[in-house]
């Protein structure tokens, strides 16, 4: 399958007509028909009612038509954004993160890079072992999660230890407290991310196994915005890393634990052995300052 096919397919489901769409593309209307025929059985399904009315998307069709659009969309700003690169002559960063740990300093990170003349900065959200596949493929130079993870290609470096908070509904009964891990197992839990594992989700559940508690998880969510709207909904409490706190949302409250020791450390994750850059040894250089104010206690 090619794109050319691709895009043959949605001009004719844009049409409805083999006739025009073949003239909108320059080309005769037997191959067009033929290139479609050939989609089809290439996909296993049909795309297109026939009658004598002319043509009709079937449910297949305009689930394969949703989908192939935005597959070209990506191709086509893809395309332009690397045109734009190599007209620029700009180098290419990419950071990997999770979203909980995009509420602290981070931003400020990515703000720095985006003012490099040089530097044409990609974010991509990720789970950790996401970005360890990213870091090893080359899509991104710099990653940001919770996870350790063991890789020969990796090195990890634990920048800090992040404390752990309940985040409850509002009016919720502990909402005043300082309360421990045994109180939170009495209600129930709001786990995230679903998936991929293993994430935060895995770590939270192990706090609470570790200690002989049993916990009900009354549901699960791949966002942390959801996670957090289901909490305001009182479905259940959650555990959030300490910089979340920074998201003020209504119905939510955040609280500090009792239990010493309830951190969730944020790890900076590299390729192994490769001579930093000089756009990167600006990141690292900029990221040393970042850690420093948050371990001494001038950025929360």
């Amino acid at each position: 399958m090619e794109l050319r096919h691709l895009r043959y397919f949605c001009m004719v489901a844009e049409e409805l007509n083999l006739t025009r769409a073949a003239a909108k593309l320059h080309m005769a209307q037997p191959p067009l028909s033929r290139q479609i025929k050939q989609l089809e059985s290439e996909v296993g399904a049909e795309l297109f009612e026939r009658s004598a009315r002319g043509l009709r998307l079937t449910p297949a069709g305009q689930f394969f038509h949703e989908h192939t659009l935005q597959i070209l969309d990506k191709v086509d700003t893809t395309i332009a954004a690397t045109q734009r690169l190599a007209r620029s002559k700009r180098v290419m960063f990419g950071i990997g993160f999770v979203p909980s740990v995009f509420y602290g300093q981070l931003p400020l990170l990515v703000r720095e890079l985006r003012q490099k003349d040089n530097v044409e900065l990609v974010l991509a959200e990720l789970t950790t072992v996401q970005q360890v596949k990213a870091l090893k493929s080359g899509r991104i130079d710099l990653g940001f999660g919770r996870m350790r993870i063991d890789d020969p290609d990796v090195e990890q470096e634990n920048l800090f230890d992040e404390p752990l908070m309940a985040a409850l509904p509002e009016g919720h009964p502990l909402a005043d407290t300082k309360p421990t891990l045994a109180q939170l197992a009495e209600y129930p839990l709001v786990l995230f991310p679903a998936q991929p594992r293993p994430s935060l989700a895995d770590m939270t559940l192990g706090l609470f196994r570790r200690r002989g508690l049993k916990v009900t998880v009354a549901q699960e969510a791949n966002e942390l915005q959801t996670a957090l709207a289901l909490v305001a909904s009182e479905i259940g409490i959650t555990l959030v890393p300490e910089q979340v706190k920074r998201v003020q949302r209504d119905g939510i409250v955040y609280v500090y634990l009792a239990d010493p020791g309830l951190t969730s450390p944020v790890i900076c994750s590299r390729r192994k052995g490769e001579a930093p850059s000089p756009i990167m040894q600006e990141a690292n250089a900029i990221l040393e300052v970042l850690v420093e104010n948050r371990r001494s206690g001038r950025y929360p």
